[in-house]
């Protein structure tokens, strides 16, 4: 693989404390003993109230309220109704249990209360190791990031992630790669960064088409995992680009499910810019074993059986000039200079599931 080696950089290292393989119900109230908390509010999706459920046994005194409406993208209606929630129940600690829309309730509650956070994923979104927070207010989503969202304590349980449905994780790892693909190129990457995002997507590389072949191998998923917290930690270390600024605006603007919209629009951005940084993104296409890493990514995506076309997600012909404003507007940095044409093309053409072109 080429190495492009940087002279001058910056690097902060994060504070999270992480757990790996743990059995999260069982350990989760040493962690909050050892926050020095002992009241805490769960936080879970209406889909995994059960599961939030169990936690709240498995906490026993120190659970006093349990949240079940997180959504997706985090809308700021939504947080005003936990907040009530949390101020009732006079919480000390948060607990977020499930994916991205959980984990960012967390983070907005964590913003507006000062109060710190305990994360137990359960997908490989990668939200709960960055201190970045997307928020959606009047159809438009926007993030922001401050050490002070980044969670306390990360435990990652192997059990709970691996009842992700395969679709879903197929889908969340692709979202999860995305983060290392980004940070590759990425105008602050530096040194480590670079050493993370190439060690997690080959983690991701390796382990999704196993996964796919034998969903029962509790080793595979501990690859998976492994490689999307170092892709999230990417994510928490550097600025992304134009494929996060797609999926922002697509997920805050048509409310797009988040997961199911990176792994769409993956090939086509990384064919965005790829001209540009191509010793950059060399390594993705040595992975992938394809010539360039857009064209990797793309056949990846298509032998690992994930969505292909933002059509099937709702999004329509109509939608593409709103789309286009919206994916321009205050753009993210770029390799590449961002041009409304040719994003409009890029989008027509994940519309439909066409192949990404440069």
């Amino acid at each position: 693989m080429t190495s492009v080696f940087q002279s001058r950089f910056t690097y902060q290292g994060s504070p999270a404390r992480v757990v790996f393989g743990a059995d999260a119900f069982a350990q989760v109230a040493a962690e909050v003993d050892a926050l020095g908390a002992a009241r805490a509010l769960v936080l879970t999706t209406a889909e995994q109230a059960q599961t939030g459920r169990a936690l709240v046994a498995a906490l026993g005194a120190r659970a006093v309220g349990h949240f079940a409406g997180a959504v997706m993208h985090t809308p700021v209606t939504v947080t005003q109704q936990a907040m009530q929630a949390l101020e009732s129940a006079q919480a000390d600690v948060l607990i977020a249990i499930g994916g991205g829309s959980t984990i960012g309730l967390a983070k907005a509650l964590a913003l507006r209360s000062g109060l710190r956070q305990i994360a137990i994923p359960t997908t490989f979104a990668g939200s709960e190791a960055t201190p970045i927070l997307g928020q959606t207010e009047n159809g438009e989503k926007t993030t922001m990031t401050e050490a002070r969202l980044r969670p306390d304590v990360i435990l990652y349980d192997l059990a709970l992630v691996k009842t992700m449905p395969p679709a879903l994780a197929v889908s969340s790892a692709l979202n999860a790669l995305a983060h290392a693909v980004e940070g590759l190129y990425a105008q602050d990457r530096n040194p480590m960064t670079s050493l993370m995002a190439q060690e997690g997507s080959r983690a991701l590389i390796s382990a999704l088409p196993r996964l796919k072949a034998d969903a029962s191998d509790l080793t595979v998923w501990a690859e998976a995992q492994y490689g999307a917290w170092l892709c999230g930690t990417v994510l928490g270390q550097v600025g992304m680009s134009i494929h996060h600024k797609l999926c922002h605006a697509l997920g805050g603007g048509f409310d797009l499910p988040h997961a199911d919209t990176h792994a769409i629009l993956l090939p086509h951005a990384v064919s965005y810019v790829e001209a540009a940084v191509p010793e950059l993104l060399q390594p993705i296409a040595a992975m992938t074993g394809a010539a360039t890493a857009a064209l990797g990514l793309q056949a990846l995506a298509k032998s690992l059986g994930a969505p292909t076309a933002l059509r099937a997600l709702g999004l329509t012909e109509a939608d593409l000039d709103r789309a286009t404003a919206l994916a321009t507007a205050r753009p993210y940095w770029s390799p590449k200079p961002i041009e409304a044409d040719a994003i409009r093309a890029l989008l027509s053409r994940a519309l439909d599931g066409a192949p990404a072109q440069p």
